[in-house]
């Protein structure tokens, strides 16, 4: 424990050959981890790079109260867990999209068009949004995180989160109904 308080001084420090001892040590070990949760080798290089990669950027505010062992451990688990819930929300919205492009092959070709335009409107919409509200609603609606999780990955306030998302859902609710009393 006392070498680990050490070697993150000398990593807070900016010791290069002491980063790079503890990458050269850990980086197999922690892919074995990481694969072993996420099922997939590539991506557990990719987890473990970009933690070594945030390590060495962020090491001058490196808080570290557990040993150096500890931390890195559970920092890769955490962020293949993370891949593994981001990739099941990926895959529950490719087989939603799937299953309704589907039906909209099975509707009259009157309502494929109807869609297609509905399609366009929402995307044009979205198009006009504020960047920030944009992110917003996709986090919310693509990616099914809560408005909690947002404000904090956002740094910004749950209450910023709501407001962005009722103007989001307005101006979307707006150009829909605009949509539809023109058919």
């Amino acid at each position: 424990m006392l070498n680990d308080f050490f070697v993150v001084r000398k990593i807070k420090e900016g010791d290069i050959k002491v980063f790079e001892q503890v990458f050269r040590r850990y980086y197999s070990p922690l892919c074995l981890y990481a694969a072993g949760i996420t099922g997939r080798t590539d991506i557990a290089e990719e987890i473990i790079q970009d933690l070594f990669y945030v390590l060495w950027r962020d090491r001058e505010s490196l808080q570290i109260f557990t040993s150096l062992n500890g931390y890195l451990y559970g920092a890769v688990r955490n962020r293949s867990l993370q891949y593994c819930e981001h990739r099941g929300v990926r895959d529950r919205h490719k087989d939603k999209t799937f299953s309704e492009s589907v039906e909209i092959s099975d509707s009259t070709p009157e309502e494929q068009l109807e869609y297609k335009e509905l399609e366009e409107l929402i995307n044009k919409t979205l198009g006009k949004m504020p960047e920030r509200r944009l992110r917003i609603f996709r986090m919310q609606r693509f990616e099914g995180k809560k408005y909690a999780e947002i404000a904090t990955i956002l740094s910004i306030s749950i209450k910023t989160v709501e407001a962005e998302m009722t103007k989001a859902l307005q101006s979307l609710r707006k150009e829909i109904e605009n949509y539809t009393q023109i058919l």
